[in-house]
């Protein structure tokens, strides 16, 4: 028996396709409250993610990436 995976939306709980799915973190500053992580459709929050900004990738560059060597 196959299983399917759906993904529902936190904000509305419309279902979320497979190639249009996003995932909303908040961090707050004071550490104590933690990080809460939110599944939503990328057009919900589209208005959200053009007033922030992108944020850098952390740690080393993948290894197929260094075309140069």
């Amino acid at each position: 028996m196959a299983r399917k995976t759906v993904y529902v939306s936190d904000l509305t709980g419309n279902t979320i396709d497979e190639r249009n799915g996003a995932k909303l973190t908040i961090a707050y500053l004071d550490a104590r409250k933690g990080t809460v992580v939110l599944d939503v459709n990328a057009d919900e929050v589209e208005d959200l993610a053009r007033k922030g900004r992108k944020q850098a990738r952390r740690g080393r560059k993948p290894k197929g990436s260094d075309e140069g060597s």
